[in-house]
């Protein structure tokens, strides 16, 4: 719908013929208000307007109600709205809404009340000017309110972007942050990687007020090995725990499913010893030739073992040593995660003129950081999701050196 669309700057000056002089009426009006005016900004017009929101006069004129968004509140009143989250069928819910409001509003004291320019000078103005001083660059940004204390902490690709979706957002969460930050500051971190790294140390450093959420796992599901009766090595997706024997992560059970998949078909393996319980039959693999037979005991447990364990140890960094090297801040810059002996060091940046063949003068540019699962989880899944990383194992190194 947005590929043929027109761009703001476009469509700009004919916003600017057809509000002039008018009210604007919203449903949360100060969203769309923000919007507009942010998006003006951009083009160095400051855009103020008169504005009417329908859900606060819909909570004043309509008490009771259990919802007051657009969609709950128009059924409740019997007001058929067709095109539900398009702009002319949305619009012209609010529109009717609007009358019924009008209506009720018999003394008008209401409405006149309610007429208003947001506060461009207080909350506004704030808000914007701080999205101005962040950059658009990947890394991991803080918000602190007026006595510096970190309340929130993120990462992003674009980080003038993110924080400009905070700003505008009207969730319960955002509009709390809205009103109480009063900085931002930020790390350039060039990879996501290491912006991705640098959130969940600091977040569990800190502890901000609003990463409640995320001082929890998001890695929920797990790829695990057990040695089945028969001697064959099982492939099993669970739920994570710590006590068992992981492969690696997944945030979600689909994830795990498709990689799953994917793995079955590069190694051939057997569907019996991956995906479903063992059954005395052959599995589907067989019949179209991708299973060498281990769900009928056709290929010893030494063969199927062997891809089992050559898919491990290719995908798990258990008691391995490496450097995994990529983007930086700067186009002659690196980043560097260290692992060593299958733990999580911490980070580094380096100039391209500086070799990394030397582990001793690594170690001392690394940043270090705690080997938790999280920390170990990000690294498994971004590694297994970005092809172009450069991996360079230790004993490589050392052999340089």
């Amino acid at each position: 719908m947005l590929r043929n669309a027109p761009k703001f700057y476009e469509i700009a000056k004919r916003i600017i013929e057809i509000t002039e002089d008018c009210v604007m009426v919203a449903h949360n009006a100060q969203f769309d208000y923000r919007i507009l005016s942010l998006e003006f900004d951009r083009l160095g017009y400051n855009f103020d307007i008169a504005t009417l929101c329908t859900v606060e006069l819909s909570q004043k004129l309509l008490p009771g109600h259990t919802s007051y968004s657009l969609g709950k509140l128009t059924k409740a009143l019997g007001i058929a709205m067709s095109k539900r989250h398009r702009a002319d069928g949305d619009a012209l819910a609010t529109v009717a809404l609007f009358k019924l409001l009008l209506a009720k509003d018999t003394k008008k004291e209401i409405i006149t009340a309610a007429v208003r320019s947001f506060p461009k000078k207080h909350m506004d103005t704030k808000l914007k000017e701080l999205i101005k001083q962040v950059p658009s660059e990947t890394g991991v940004y803080y918000m602190h309110n007026i006595n510096g204390t970190i309340i929130y902490i993120g990462k992003s690709k674009n980080i003038k972007k993110r924080i400009t979706q905070h700003f505008t957002n009207d969730n319960r969460k955002s509009k709390k942050i809205q009103d109480e930050v009063h900085a931002v500051t930020y790390e350039e971190t060039g990879s996501e990687l290491i912006a991705l790294l640098k959130e969940n140390e600091e977040i569990k450093r800190n502890k901000p007020k609003y990463n409640r959420a995320l001082r929890r796992s998001k890695f929920k599901v797990q790829l695990s090995e057990i040695e089945d009766k028969d001697g064959y090595i099982r492939l099993k997706i669970e739920k994570a725990d710590a006590r068992k024997k992981t492969i690696t992560t997944f945030s979600n059970i689909a994830s795990a499913k498709a990689y799953l998949d994917r793995i079955i078909d590069s190694y051939n393996l057997c569907l019996h010893k991956t995906v479903y319980d063992k059954k005395q039959e052959p599995c589907f693999n067989y019949t179209l030739k991708k299973c060498n037979g281990a769900c009928i005991q056709q290929e010893t447990p030494a063969s199927y073992n062997q891809r089992v364990q050559s898919f491990i140890d290719k995908h798990s960094y258990k008691n391995k040593g490496m450097l995994i090297i990529d983007k930086g801040r700067k186009i002659d810059e690196r980043s560097v995660v260290l692992i060593e002996d299958g733990h999580f060091k911490g980070i580094a940046f380096y100039n391209l003129n500086f070799q990394i063949n030397n582990l001793d003068i690594l170690k001392s540019i690394i940043t270090p950081m705690e080997d938790n699962r999280d920390a170990q989880n990000i690294i498994q899944s971004f590694t297994r999701n970005k092809k172009r990383l450069k991996i360079i194992p230790l004993d490589e190194l050392a052999s340089k050196q």
